[in-house]
């Protein structure tokens, strides 16, 4: 079986470490990007460089034609999907309930909620060997925030990733005879662009004592989890929150 990757958010962080790392194990990478086309076109650089085989592919996930758009030229140019990472998610700048905008909320949970939704419906609509796939694995970034709730930074983004568990929970086991798993990792404080998108770009030097660890985690180590994850190594793994927080 051909080994088939869509990435979301794949150009930076957490999704380019594991378009990366999943590359050198010898997936096929789809790097799917919203905006920033030249991150997204050097993970294709760099995993071409090694060898491996990789497209950049551009679409907002929280836009059902272009997400369509996208499932369609990756089956066009990679062939049939057998591993998908929901990893495109969005933060905003910390707040209060009481100082947030419903704009905001939508934004939050359009990207991260029913971008993974749609996202995960057009795998399982490949893999699944009800639909005549072969089978496959999805892994769906969650976050620590979903059991800590960010009080007083974000916890509209906490609700959202509250809402990628319970779906990953109910994924799994709707799809799991049909060869399906379906996991998720609960990353803690991982050094990455998105803290400076919401506007603390020290955020995981300052946060660091909190961690029983003491320090923050990197994009590579949560990569590790994913791929292992997707892999065959995890053949008996599904319906599984796994926690890459340092203890936190």
């Amino acid at each position: 079986m051909d080994k088939v990757l869509l990435v979301t958010g794949g150009g930076r962080g957490i999704g380019a470490a594991t378009a990366l790392l999943a590359a050198r194990r010898g997936w096929a990478v789809a790097v799917n990007y919203a905006a920033n086309s030249l991150a997204a076109d050097e993970v294709v650089r760099q995993i071409r460089a090694d060898g491996g085989s990789a497209m950049a592919i551009q679409a907002n996930v929280a836009d059902e034609a272009q997400v369509l758009g996208m499932f369609e030229r990756i089956d066009a140019k990679l062939g049939p999907l057998t591993g998908l990472v929901n990893n495109a998610g969005v933060v905003d700048v910390a707040a209060r309930l009481d100082q947030m905008s419903v704009e905001r909320w939508r934004r939050m949970f359009d990207v991260n909620v029913l971008g993974s939704l749609l996202c995960a419906r057009e795998a399982v609509r490949r893999m699944s060997t009800r639909h005549g796939g072969s089978g496959g694995a999805i892994v769906n970034v969650s976050s620590a925030a979903s059991r800590l709730g960010s009080a007083g930074q974000y916890i509209d983004y906490a609700a959202a990733k509250g809402a990628i568990d319970a779906f990953t929970l109910g994924l799994a086991r709707e799809v799991a005879s049909e060869g399906i798993r379906v996991n998720a990792v609960r990353p803690g404080l991982i050094d990455t662009d998105i803290h400076a998108s919401g506007g603390w770009p020290d955020r995981v030097r300052e946060l660091a004592h909190q961690v029983p660890m003491q320090r923050g985690g990197t994009a590579e180590e949560v990569a590790q989890a994913i791929v292992w994850l997707l892999s065959q190594d995890a053949s008996y793994t599904t319906m599984s929150l796994v926690e890459v927080s340092g203890g936190r």
